[in-house]
């Protein structure tokens, strides 16, 4: 991911500066991980909302947002924690990973990843999304499962294409919208061709066995 990110960073912060509300978060310089690492904040949502979905997510997973820092910090020349308008920008991309899964109905499997990586690709442009997309997608393809595996990784990708772009949403609001709202507004639709593959073919790609 690094040696492919190329220009991306400085793409998309450029972006958030000439957003309304991107601007505003890229002035303040809000750390994500904080906000999503308080359950108690989270818990204080509305019943149906996107972060009590997002809560409901990571419990269930036994993730955490300082989960994503931890693993971050394991990458060896990164520059994420650097003092830096790019470094923040890159950790606000790394700390909404989660929340995107819940956004895009993608789950936490073999599957859910590829597609959640090909969504991300046309929204942040970095090319390292595309190559673990397009790997996950051929491994699914030689796999021959019965089921339009490779075919839901392309249709995350276009409508990534044609989502709102989630980077330089408000998330403050967003966590605490219905999160069928959320997904309404941002232009997230349902994705039908992974809701096709049943849960024991998730993980069911080439050289692994179905889970």
């Amino acid at each position: 991911m690094n040696a492919l990110v190329g220009r991306s960073t400085q793409w998309g912060y450029r972006r958030m500066l000439n957003s309304p509300v991107g601007g505003v978060a890229a002035y303040h310089r809000t750390e994500l991980a904080d906000v999503f690492q308080d359950h108690n904040y989270l818990r204080s949502l509305p019943e149906g909302s996107l972060g009590r979905a997002y809560l409901a997510f990571i419990e269930a997973q036994n993730f955490s947002a300082y989960g994503l820092v931890d693993e971050s910090r394991k990458v060896a020349d990164s520059e994420i924690e650097a003092a830096h308008p790019h470094a923040w920008y890159a950790r606000r991309l790394r700390d909404v990973h989660d929340v995107w899964h819940v956004l895009t109905g993608y789950g936490a499997n073999a599957l859910g990843e590829g597609c959640l990586v090909a969504f991300s690709l046309p929204q942040t442009r970095s090319k390292g999304f595309g190559v673990i997309a397009f790997a996950v997608g051929m491994q699914f393809a030689r796999a021959r499962t019965g089921y339009p595996c490779a075919r839901a990784v392309w249709q995350a990708w276009r409508d990534g294409r044609k989502a709102a772009w989630l980077p330089s949403q408000d998330y403050a609001v967003l966590m605490a919208m219905p999160l069928e709202e959320a997904r309404r507004v941002l232009k997230i639709p349902v994705p039908y061709l992974y809701n096709r593959v049943p849960p024991q073919m998730l993980n069911a790609y080439a050289g692994a066995k179905a889970a």
